[in-house]
């Protein structure tokens, strides 16, 4: 068998995460689909925690949507040095592009790979958003990772509530059934990923619609008590011996800050559980 350069493929934009999805969410069953959720969120909830927006809502449509809406800043739309297009064009068709890089834009973040949103992208059928900042709506499409429209400046939100924010994010996609096994999310475990952030997050809301079911599932998730509420949520079933004890701490070195919060309880149980997260991305 021959064996020359012309055996060498190179594989351009977003390709190589067409044809090797499991290397970006896991596995091409309902747990990458569930991952491609998560993606977006986490993008949500990293805004929150720089400070911007408090809320998020994700709504898993009938026709097989999965819409995440924040009131964070707004993806940026202004023509990237680099690239020569739009930034919000950039990070949706570029791997390793993306805000968290820049230390002074994202002080802590839930990854910082920067493959996010264009890997959801390159896994959808069809991929919308809707970027409201600088007094303006901007919306853009794509399918499979490619653009199919310009980039409009005088868009529409597709949401009554979210034209009530000045500034914010929409990103509403439909996974490619050919890319998974299953394009049916897993509402249950979308829920419990959801709730968890909020523990994590205290004064965080994050509002879950499933219009899959019927009637419509409406739930919403806000823990202003923290990890001890988790804490005391997760040992309910136990015979509980003592109230959670938290205490949290910061060390500051020069390279950052690192922030550690621990909440633990006494049951009785010959059994310990230990849950671990890490920039709100647990750490199995």
């Amino acid at each position: 068998m021959s064996y020359d350069a012309s055996n060498i493929k190179l594989l351009d934009g977003l390709e190589h995460v067409r044809t090797r999805p499991a290397m970006y969410i896991g596995s091409t069953n309902v747990r990458g689909l569930n991952h491609l959720v998560y993606e977006i969120v986490d993008n949500a909830v990293d805004e929150f925690a720089q400070g911007y927006g408090n809320s998020i809502k994700v709504y898993l449509s009938d026709d097989g949507y999965c819409t995440v809406q924040d009131n964070g800043r707004g993806i940026p739309v202004d023509v990237h040095p680099r690239t020569g297009v739009s930034a919000l064009r950039t990070v949706l068709t570029t791997l390793n592009a993306g805000g968290k890089f820049d230390n002074s834009s994202y002080k802590y973040s839930s990854g910082l790979h920067g493959v996010g949103s264009s890997v959801v992208n390159a896994l959808s059928e069809d991929f919308k958003v809707h970027v409201y900042r600088d007094g303006r709506c901007y919306e853009d499409e794509y399918s499979k990772g490619v653009p199919v429209v310009q980039l409009n400046k005088d868009g529409t939100l597709p949401y009554t509530d979210a034209k009530d924010s000045k500034t914010g994010t929409v990103v509403s996609f439909k996974p490619d059934k050919s890319i998974f096994s299953t394009v049916k999310f897993k509402s249950s475990d979308i829920k419990t990923r959801l709730h968890e952030t909020c523990y994590l997050n205290p004064q965080l809301t994050v509002l879950f619609e499933d219009h899959t079911v019927q009637p419509v599932e409406a739930v919403t998730y806000h823990e202003p008590n923290g990890i001890s509420q988790f804490l005391l949520d997760v040992n309910s079933d136990e015979t509980q011996v003592s109230d959670p004890c938290t205490f949290e701490g910061t060390y500051e070195g020069d390279s950052g800050s690192i922030q550690v919060e621990v909440s633990f309880q006494y049951v009785e149980s010959l059994q310990e559980k230990i849950i671990g997260f890490c920039n709100n991305i647990q750490t199995v």
